[in-house]
């Protein structure tokens, strides 16, 4: 199914599959993110869905941020909206109850890592492409969450070089520093990555769920908090199908077959 030629979608056992597609870079604008958000959205209501797949169509690219071209012809108020449309993707992103990984195997540059970083898993291809917040040689600095979560995942003093400096670093160092979560040989990128998100998609959709949100919501709260935070995720949980289906499953030594 296509969302708009810009956004792909493609739904296949369980995984929505979303692809970037608007060439030369996946630069986004208002009605591109719009696009986007909306597509995150209906996959995150499909309740034949567990996973979601953010990829790109271009060899190249998975996203160079903002359109510098539509950016810098727009008023201050169009930016706003801009900026606007690429907090509600990462928004749709983050509450979705589904597990969200992007695939990476092209140049990923400002909004475009702010927009990977909202999601749960980051797989990345080895090679010599470009990871980085260039906002600062623009006099601005990033925008759409990419200063708190950049910290998240890698330290305030690695990402403080990076936010400080805009230079971009390669598959390997982001991976070192803990930014993505695997690192594949670019020849078996695509089989690794299906392999590892139709795993995902067998899982327990509702423990998966309980589980992302509890990784957002438990920063910031005491050990007490963070505590009965988890004895009330974990709580709701007991009655489901797919825990009563990993017991028996469990006890018959069998796959279980997770709703």
């Amino acid at each position: 199914m296509e969302v708009g030629e810009e956004v792909l979608v493609k739904k296949e056992s369980g995984v929505a599959t979303i692809s970037l597609n608007r060439p030369k870079a996946n630069s986004y604008y208002q009605g591109f993110l719009e696009l986007l958000g909306d597509a995150i959205i209906e996959a995150s209501n499909d309740d034949a869905i567990k996973v979601i797949l953010i990829n790109s169509t271009s060899e190249k690219f998975f996203c160079a941020g903002a359109d510098i071209k539509i950016f810098g012809t727009n008023t201050t108020e169009r930016n706003a909206e801009m900026v606007k449309a690429a907090r509600a993707v990462s928004d749709a992103i983050t509450t979705s109850n589904k597990i969200v990984v992007a695939a990476v195997s092209g140049h990923v540059l400002g909004g475009g890592l702010e927009m990977i970083m909202a999601c749960d898993i980051r797989l990345a291809a080895k090679g010599d492409y470009l990871i980085g917040l260039p906002e600062v040689k623009l006099g601005l600095m990033p925008g759409n969450g990419g200063t708190p979560r950049l910290i998240d995942l890698i330290g305030a003093s690695r990402a403080m070089e990076l936010l400080l400096t805009g230079n971009s670093i390669s598959p390997q160092k982001a991976y070192d520093f803990g930014l993505f979560n695997q690192l594949y040989a670019k020849g078996e990128f695509e089989q690794k990555v299906m392999a590892y998100v139709n795993t995902l998609a067998l899982g327990a959709g509702e423990a998966m769920a309980a589980i992302k949100h509890y990784v957002q919501k438990h920063k910031g709260m005491t050990l007490q908090e963070s505590l009965n935070y988890e004895t009330q995720c974990v709580d709701s949980l007991y009655d489901t199908f797919d825990a009563k289906e990993g017991f028996q499953a469990f006890i018959e030594k069998r796959v279980p077959k997770f709703k």
